[in-house]
Parts: structure tokens; C-alpha cells; sequence
């Protein structure tokens, strides 16, 4: 296939001073794959047949790094560019289901490209040789299919982690998953046990961000439930009541798929209702109930964040973003200063993000509730714009002014506290006359 790979100029850079040197070289996987594919790739990196020490000696006069050398990694910075130069090599046993015990360098490309995850990640190239593609790379990508390079079980046993970089790749890409390759994700996905938290972390996060993911979370939810056993509840858990039209695991998924590609909202929606299997209550009409889901689901949200090793603020502001999700702030516009002095003005964005998502995963009849959210949003801006009284710090009173007027100790913030109160239910304005004037009144009337 005659594709022209625009390889950057740090990387042509590399290449020449390898085969100057002797030595092959190939910029090659997902770059190759995204590049065929018309798409501006990011990642750049290469494959040569020098072995680590030769690299270290074709780079000498470079900054190198040896990221991985006991694997043949070598990080060379070109350009304030860092490239990873991999030798070509075979791999020995994977008995850790993540990394080869052994690695034995070659001098040959293809038995470097046979040991890779997925036909569309096995290709390289350089000018010379064109497209190296032993396995159909090209015509996968061009049937959107993912494939694993020969046999499926061996790949996923070798790195477990490739089943979530199969379902990842499925999503983000819309490719189709070959069914020998979905056949051993499913056979496999228990070996996602060995993998660590934060490579899951990773792989889970892309895909939830992904066009596709709607339909990985469906067709591959067995997986899911796998690194996130919790979720396993939801799995047909009926909800017989007049918002709802799906099970609870189905409201999930079309609540992720519904929602803004933000990875705080993804990753709330997909946690949202994880409480509501055990918070289920029929009553005597048949009607489910799940009352008081939302502070469960958060405090369940929290420990699988955090065993997904996310950092607090992620683990924050999605739990808290869980706590409220049934809130329904939007009922509320007249109390959006108390809301926004409350929460501030960020999160009621991502809040409202959140309320829409769940309402467009409903049932159609409560489509009408975006119309509230869509008010409350503009009210909401408008608020913003006007730069009001939403904390102490704004009044125009402070502590000081308090003193002068013979308060003391707490007392101060107390009263503080009731002014901003006063101010947010728009009982007074935001003057330093009108608030000292109801202070001294109201001394007045406690003598």
C-alpha cells in the first residue's frame, strides 16, 4: 500500500543517525495505524535493529535515557523531543500476565511485529521498506476491525492488559472486535485480576471518553464487571417506575453514552446508581423506589476510585458529584445565589451535565425536564456575569467593621454568616450602610 507517513522531523532525525550508523529503522504501531488512517498521530515511536548499547552509541552525543533498557528501550531527547527506540526483539514467558520474564534481541523486523497486541498496531514503516504489514493491519483498519496477531488467547495471557486495550481500542476507534479475538476477551478477562490498578485506570478512562462506548459497555460488560464487580448488581435490575423505561444497568450505560465527553461526568454517570440494587423497595402498587441511592452510590463511587488509584480531586469531585446527582437543583431557580455560594459556580456546571445525562436516559416523557435545566443554566450564567455576593469575602462588610460595632470572638462569624444568609435570599443588598444598619437595628431590638 503506497501511504505517504509523515514522520516528524525529530523522528527522521533518529532514523537517519541509526541507518547512517548501519542499523534498520521503523517508526512503528499506533503512529503507522493513525497515520494510515488519516489521523494526526502523537506518539511517535521506533523500532531498530541495534541493539541497546549500539543505540547508546549512535545517540552518544544526545541525551539518552534507558527508560527500559533490560526490554531495549532507550529514550533519546531530539529537539526537546523525547523518542522511544525499542530493539526489534522476541519475547520470552509472561508469567505475570503483564511483561515478558526475558527478552531476546533480532535483527529482524518481523519477529519484532509477530509479538504485538493487534494486527492495527503491527505495522512499520520508514522510506525505504514502505508499509512493513505481515498480518493485514491495512485491510483491518480498513474493515474497522481489531484482530490480535495470531493466536488470541496467547496475546491476552502474555498482557491481560490487552483486553482492555482491545475494548478501548473498539471504542474509541468504532472498530469491531473479530469475533475469535471478542471469543478469548471473555474466555481471558478473570487474567485482568493480575493487572494493576492504575493500567486499568488508564485504559478505562479512554474508553468511557470514546464515541463507541455505549456499545462496548453493552456488548462487553462482563468485562467491566470484572474490574468493577459493584456494577455486576445493576446488571437487570428492573426499575418499575414512571421515569424510567430501563433496567438499571441500561440507564447506566445510555446516561455514560448521553453524557459530555468530560471525564469527571463519564465517569459520575457510570457510578451514579451503583447503590440502587440494594436501595430497591417495591411498594404495594408495584412501584420501585430507590430513596436514599445517591449518598450510598457516593460513598460505593468512592472506594472503587480509590482503588482505582485516581487522585483526590478526581475521586472528589465525582463522589460529590454522585452525592447530588438526584438533587434536581433545576426545580430550584429560585434559590441559585444559595446554590451557587453553596457550590460554586464550576461544579453546578458539571452538575447540570449530570442532570442531563440522567434525564435524557430516561424515560421520554421526562424529556422535558432539559427545559428546566436549560433555564436554570442561563440563570445561572447570568449570575455569574453579575459578579454577586456569593461568600464572606465578598460583603461588603468584614470583621473589622464587626469590632467597631463591639462584637467579638465567634460571635463575629457568626454574624458574618447571617449577613452573607440575609444576602444570598436577597433579604438585604450588598452595601456597607444597609448591613451595618441591620446590625445596629437588630442590636437595638435585643437591649
Amino acid at each position: 500500500m503506497s501511504v505517504k507517513i509523515n514522520i516528524p522531523q525529530y523522528a527522521l532525525t533518529a532514523m537517519k543517525e541509526l541507518e547512517r550508523n548501519g542499523f534498520e529503522a521503523f517508526v512503528v504501531g499506533g503512529c503507522v495505524r493513525d497515520s494510515i488512517m488519516g489521523k494526526i498521530a502523537n506518539d511517535w515511536d521506533m523500532t531498530t535493529s541495534s541493539t541497546p548499547e549500539e543505540t547508546l552509541e549512535v545517540f552518544k552525543n544526545y541525551r539518552t535515557i534507558p527508560t527500559g533498557i533490560k526490554h531495549g528501550t532507550i529514550t533519546v531527547l531530539i529537539d526537546k523531543h523525547p523518542l522511544e527506540i525499542t530493539t526489534f526483539r522476541i519475547d520470552g514467558e509472561y508469567t505475570d500476565n503483564r511483561r515478558p520474564d526475558s527478552v531476546n534481541f533480532t535483527r529482524n523486523i518481523e519477529n519484532d511485529l509477530s509479538r504485538r497486541d493487534f494486527t492495527v498496531n503491527a505495522m512499520a514503516y520508514n522510506k525505504t521498506n514502505g508499509i512493513v504489514d505481515l498480518f493485514g493491519g491495512v485491510k483491518d483498519i480498513e474493515n474497522k476491525i481489531i484482530r490480535c496477531v495470531g493466536d488470541s488467547d496467547k496475546r491476552f495471557q502474555e498482557d491481560a492488559l490487552r483486553i482492555m486495550r482491545a475494548i478501548r481500542f473498539s471504542a474509541t476507534l468504532g472498530f469491531e472486535i473479530e469475533k475469535e479475538t471478542a471469543e478469548s476477551i471473555r474466555r481471558n478477562k478473570h487474567l485482568l485480576n493480575n493487572i494493576a490498578a492504575e493500567r486499568i485506570r488508564v485504559e478505562l478512562e479512554k474508553l468511557l471518553l470514546g464515541d463507541d462506548a455505549e456499545r462496548i459497555l453493552l456488548d462487553f460488560s462482563d468485562v467491566i464487571f470484572e474490574i468493577i464487580p459493584e456494577l455486576k448488581e445493576a446488571f437487570e435490575v428492573k426499575q418499575i417506575c414512571p421515569y424510567h423505561i430501563y433496567d438499571v444497568w441500561h440507564h447506566i450505560v445510555k446516561s455514560v453514552a448521553a453524557s459530555e465527553k468530560n471525564k469527571y461526568v463519564r465517569l459520575a454517570m457510570l457510578l451514579h446508581d451503583i447503590a440502587k440494587p440494594q436501595m430497591k423497595t417495591t411498594d404495594e402498587n408495584g412501584q420501585d423506589h430507590f430513596k436514599g441511592h445517591a449518598p450510598v452510590s457516593s460513598d460505593i463511587a468512592y472506594e472503587i476510585l480509590k482503588r482505582l488509584r485516581y487522585d483526590n480531586k478526581t475521586i472528589s469531585v465525582v463522589t460529590k458529584l454522585i452525592f447530588h446527582h438526584d438533587d434536581r437543583l433545576y426545580n430550584a431557580p429560585q434559590n441559585l445565589k444559595k446554590h451557587a455560594s453553596k457550590y460554586g459556580f464550576d461544579f453546578l456546571y458539571l452538575l447540570d451535565k449530570v442532570s442531563r445525562a440522567d434525564i435524557l436516559a430516561q424515560s421520554p416523557e421526562m424529556v422535558d425536564r432539559i427545559s428546566l435545566c436549560d433555564n436554570y443554566i442561563n440563570e445561572l450564567k447570568k449570575l455569574e456575569e453579575k459578579n454577586v455576593c456569593l461568600s464572606i469575602s465578598d460583603l461588603a462588610v468584614d470583621g473589622n467593621d464587626l469590632i467597631s460595632l463591639g462584637y467579638k470572638g465567634k460571635e463575629i462569624g457568626e454574624k458574618l454568616e447571617k449577613l452573607l444568609d440575609k444576602v444570598l435570599k436577597n433579604e438585604i443588598r450588598n452595601s456597607k450602610k444597609d448591613l451595618l444598619d441591620f446590625l445596629i437595628k437588630e442590636n437595638q431590638n435585643e437591649v
